[in-house]
């Protein structure tokens, strides 16, 4: 199946989505990589300075220009997901995140999550960082970025109709790098 879903996706719409289905997103998502994670483990919602609950979560470290005062996305392709693996079940159960964008698969912990917390993980193709850019209408926050740096920093993004997203991990505890 195919679908063009808004953020946040609602409860019923994640149910209904299965490995294989394909999904076009439109709303907010913020990137997340290895240091946002670890930062963002040992936070409470409360210390955070965006809700990350309404958005996606996008393993992502883009490459950004700023002209005029304005950021926009040069290059927005997908980070290897396993590397997110040890910290992702705690920031879905802590933080009320539901859709997870990335690439190459996580493991059973997430999987586990996943399923507790009726999520999803998707997988965005590889290579293709242009076209996640191309997607990406407005840049309209960054928070950690003197800290981290441009790749790991967290990124606030509006999208329009970001995709392709293949449903790699669903909210059943199916994967589609795990045969049931």
């Amino acid at each position: 199946m195919e679908y063009y879903v808004t953020i946040p996706i609602s409860s019923d719409v994640l149910k209904k989505l299965r490995v294989n289905d394909i999904i076009y997103v439109t709303g907010n998502i913020f990137t997340a990589r290895d240091r946002a994670h670890a930062k963002m483990r040992g936070m409470k919602l409360k210390d955070l300075p965006f809700d990350p609950s309404p958005m996606a979560l996008y393993h992502c470290g883009p490459l950004m220009k700023k002209e005029n005062g304005r950021w926009t996305a040069v290059s927005a392709g997908p980070t290897t997901s396993s590397r997110m693996e040890e910290f992702e079940d705690i920031l879905l159960d802590r933080f009320n995140i539901h859709l997870i964008i990335g690439k190459g698969g996580m493991g059973e912990r997430t999987k586990k999550a996943l399923k507790k917390t009726g999520s999803v993980y998707t997988a965005f193709p590889g290579g293709a960082g242009v076209l996640a850019a191309e997607k990406i209408t407005n840049v309209s926050q960054v928070y950690w970025f003197e800290e981290f740096g441009m790749p790991e920093a967290v990124w606030i993004l509006e999208v329009k109709e970001f995709g392709p997203l293949v449903v790699a991990m669903d909210s059943i505890g199916q994967s589609l790098y795990q045969r049931s």
